[in-house]
């Protein structure tokens, strides 16, 4: 999208505000939100804020930094019309006062991992799908974990109560650009799945953190809580991200197939699924962010805890879609939509990339149900498991040889720095399970 083209749609919608948008390095969107006096001087990359304001970007004596949009990103938001005055969003790149590219902008750190890619001769292609719950808020407005939603996988309504508001998620992705492949009621009571089409890596982490705002802010017009945490409640499926991803040549053909190779799979994609293996255990941290991401990563509830994959088994870590020719592509099935896509998206690649660069050779697929193996034969296939806790995945993740160039110098060091606090914090608290068990009997 050009500028002029930006500036038509702004007068011809009447949009009175604007919002710039970025992403801080724990996934979290912030936006600067202008008039429409001062819209010319967005579009030109001339508005500075505070870098120090947030976590993780820089400290206090170098604070000013400038937000620099992404043309291609403008959009109209639906849901933010009153009395024919329009709002619009475009997301931003953080720019130092200098001039040059803020390497702590996740945004900017995954566009020079995917210019590493792109040297290599290769783009990449990712397709997320963001399972969420919907919940009633609580007496006091708060979000709860009740939903009168009884439904399960694929039910319809009047079971599936969140059926009017998972339509109007849609209709408001849709125009808003988004292509919408289907929806569906997931297997959990109260939980939902809404997939829209895959774009290049870039767009992909856009698209999934514009995603999930949408959905939370249309949620709330029903009196609904979506919440993207993996595990809101004990005992049923947690949600995931499942992220396809594919490489593609320089001349648009997907690298991933071969027609005339076992699985259709060319080398190209042996080594990446490879290179993902090798690595998953030390990029859990990124793709699996949160304490709480570890209480669905538990056999039982189809989240995959063993490294391994399978052209058919949906217990592995790895799955391949049946889909070929230019749908080749890898499912990875680990991640959890509470993840940065951006720092996720670029973990992800560079442990590809790796395998690639290296040659490495994937072990057998393991094409049995991996949760009803015993511990013995896990062993014996050579099948390991992802971190059982975000302690664990920290100290992986630290010792991970790409992970400081996957991330960036200094978004590797504030990032651990961050888990560490949030994992320090969670080891001190007293939880509800605590005064449950031993209150009464000590």
């Amino acid at each position: 999208m050009e500028r002029n083209e930006i500036m038509k749609i702004i007068e011809e919608k009447n949009v009175n505000f604007f919002r710039l948008q970025f992403v801080d390095i724990f996934g979290f969107m912030k936006n600067v939100a202008i008039p429409r006096s001062q819209i010319e001087k967005a579009l030109d990359g001339k508005i500075m804020f505070d870098g120090s304001s947030i976590d993780g970007f820089v400290r206090i004596n170098e604070s000013d930094m400038y937000l620099k949009p992404d043309y291609n990103s403008f959009t109209v938001l639906p849901w933010r019309t009153h009395n024919g005055v329009n709002a619009a969003r475009i997301i931003c790149d953080v720019y130092k006062s200098d001039g040059t590219p803020f390497y702590g902008c996740p945004r900017v750190n995954l566009q020079r991992v995917l210019d590493e890619a792109k040297k290599m001769g290769f783009t990449m292609n990712v397709g997320t799908e963001c399972e969420f719950f919907l919940f009633h808020m609580d007496e006091r407005g708060g979000p709860s974990i009740e939903s009168n939603d009884v439904a399960g996988y694929f039910d319809v309504d009047p079971d599936d109560t969140g059926i009017d508001c998972r339509r109007e998620i849609i209709e408001t992705l849709e125009a808003m650009g988004f292509e919408i492949e289907a929806s569906h009621h997931e297997v959990a009571e109260g939980q939902h799945e809404i997939n829209f089409k895959y774009a290049d890596a870039l767009t992909a982490a856009d698209n999934t953190v514009t995603f999930k705002w949408v959905v939370r802010s249309i949620a709330a017009k029903y009196g609904f809580h979506a919440t993207f945490m993996p595990k809101p409640v004990f005992g049923i499926n947690g949600s995931g991200m499942h992220t396809n991803q594919s490489l593609f040549n320089l001349d648009g053909t997907n690298a991933f197939y071969d027609e005339n190779a076992p699985l259709q799979l060319s080398q190209t994609a042996y080594h990446y699924i490879a290179g993902i293996l090798k690595n998953a255990k030390g990029f859990a941290a990124v793709t699996n962010p949160l304490v709480n991401s570890y209480k669905r990563l538990v056999p039982g509830y189809e989240a995959p805890v063993y490294v391994s994959w399978s052209a058919s088994n949906r217990s592995a870590l790895i799955r391949i879609p049946a889909s070929r020719g230019m749908g080749t592509r890898t499912e990875v099935r680990c991640p959890d939509p509470a993840c940065n896509p951006y720092l996720a998206f670029a973990m992800m690649l560079k442990s590809g990339m790796d395998g690639i660069e290296n040659k490495i050779s994937p072990p057998a697929s393991t094409d049995v149900d991996i949760f009803k193996m015993t511990p013995a034969e896990k062993v014996a296939a050579g099948i390991d498991s992802l971190p059982a806790n975000l302690k664990e995945a920290v100290e992986l993740l630290k010792q991970n040889p790409i992970a400081r160039d996957a991330l960036g110098e200094h978004i590797f060091e504030k990032y651990v720095a961050g888990k560490e606090k949030e994992w320090d914090e969670y080891r001190t608290a007293v939880t509800d399970w605590e005064l449950q068990n031993y209150m009464k009997n000590y």
